[in-house]
């Protein structure tokens, strides 16, 4: 897993951490000095960590190259391909577009827009009539949920909404969670009204008959929706808004309606629930490349590491 940022002191512990309990083989771009000084005054060895310093690595030029190659229909001349490529997260991606990586964690220094802007130019969507999504992994009391889109898509058509769900279902089935899927609203089944109600209605309908299709009709995956957060997660509310639902009451992956809706869910979760939040995690790209938030704790990126790992094992 590729680490391009090698100058932050929390990266390069988290890369520490990654290699004693087998999370991952990171890979750290930066200065080979610095990373050494700072592990000897640790008192840490650097086995099992790989150390590149993209200015001196001898598949520069490869990596050039095939920027401009993948780049110059858009218009991009080999000059700027040479300059680009020693972008430390353009150098990363390159790295697993050549096979030289398997998954990249970035944005402890970057803006999201950084990380994710060399994901879509140079490994590309899975899917390209699905496009890109991202997800937050939330624990609440030792339980894991899916909670997206937190971190991408800013406000989703009708089908994005829905593809958000289908490719939320399949990552949470890659973690070992339930693929039971709420469409989350400010109505339950028809309790309220309004053209936001009736855009997750769609999405709804559009998502089921994806699930009708190769190869989600495999997986066992259940979607519902329209329902409110706690018709989607307790019970007993779900009896009396939603008997007939398979998923209310169960869900375990919460699509929300828009951005603005998931950063604050998130965070309200995290800040006033005690919820652990992993994210966010982008879903829906041929190999997975990972964002962090600047304010990102050691464990943090560890769990991120993790997270990618997995994510790179199931491609």
């Amino acid at each position: 897993i590729v680490l391009p940022e090698g100058e932050d002191e929390r990266v390069l512990q988290a890369a520490y951490l990654a290699v004693q309990n087998n999370v991952a083989k990171p890979i750290v771009l930066g200065n080979p000095q610095t990373i050494k000084d700072f592990f000897a005054k640790k008192g840490w060895s650097l086995d099992g960590i790989k150390v590149i310093e993209p200015e001196k690595s001898e598949h520069l030029e490869e990596y050039t190259n095939l920027l401009f190659e993948l780049r110059k229909a858009k218009g991009m001349s080999l000059e700027e391909a040479q300059k680009t490529a020693l972008n430390y997260n353009y150098f990363g991606t390159l790295m697993m577009k050549s096979g030289h990586a398997d998954g990249m964690v970035s944005g402890a220094n970057h803006s999201t827009a950084d990380t994710v802007r060399p994901a879509l130019q140079i490994i590309k969507s899975k899917n390209p009539n699905m496009g890109v999504s991202s997800f937050f992994i939330m624990v609440s009391n030792g339980t894991p949920f899916i909670l997206s889109d937190c971190g991408l898509v800013i406000k989703p058509s009708e089908k994005e909404l829905a593809d958000i769900a289908v490719t939320a279902a399949t990552s949470a089935i890659m973690f070992g969670i339930e693929p039971k899927v709420a469409m989350l609203s400010y109505s339950t089944k028809g309790s309220g009204k309004g053209e936001d109600v009736e855009k997750v209605k769609a999405a709804t309908a559009l998502a089921l008959e994806t699930l009708k299709t190769e190869p989600y009709n495999k997986l066992n995956i259940k979607i519902d929706g329209e329902l409110q957060a706690d018709a989607a997660l307790d019970m007993t509310v779900a009896s009396k808004k939603a008997p007939q639902s398979e998923v209310a009451g169960n869900a375990r992956v919460l699509i929300v309606p828009d951005l603005n809706t998931g950063n604050i869910s998130y965070k309200l979760l995290q800040r006033l629930g005690g919820c652990e939040a992993y994210g966010p995690v982008l879903q829906g790209l041929n190999a997975p490349i990972n964002d962090l938030s600047r304010g990102a704790l050691v464990e943090d990126i560890l769990g991120t590491i993790a997270i990618t790992a997995i994510q790179a094992q199931n491609k």
